[in-house]
């Protein structure tokens, strides 16, 4: 590895924006993703909703883009985005109300051996 890649590669680990904890989620252990889909129901965004004022903050756009491009249960959004549960609780109920996301079980799917 040459003296430059090093240098970048050392400085993009040390760097950290709004994002950092959401590069890496492709790298997860097939394992914690298994545990995850466990854990209870998952929701996927089907369409961006229309959203009052007060609900539009970063932490709720952030999470609804993690949404947008796979599903994700309550359990990993309240271990990974900075919304409080309750307020994670009240999104997801105004979402599946309005039919604005899909809500899977996941126990109706055949385990793997």
């Amino acid at each position: 590895m040459s003296a430059v890649t090093a240098t970048l590669a050392a400085w993009a680990r040390r760097t950290r924006t709004s994002f950092g904890p959401l590069v890496w989620l492709a790298s997860r252990p097939a394992t914690e993703a298994a545990n995850d889909a466990a854990d209870g129901l998952v929701y996927r965004l089907r369409h961006w909703p229309e959203l009052p004022s007060a609900a539009r903050t970063a932490d709720v756009l952030r999470l609804l883009s993690v949404m947008s491009h796979r599903p994700v249960n309550r359990r990993w959004m309240i271990a990974h985005s900075r919304l409080e549960a309750t307020r994670i609780d009240t999104l997801l109920q105004r979402l599946v109300a309005r039919g604005e996301v899909e809500v899977i079980d996941p126990s109706h799917f055949p385990t793997q051996a």
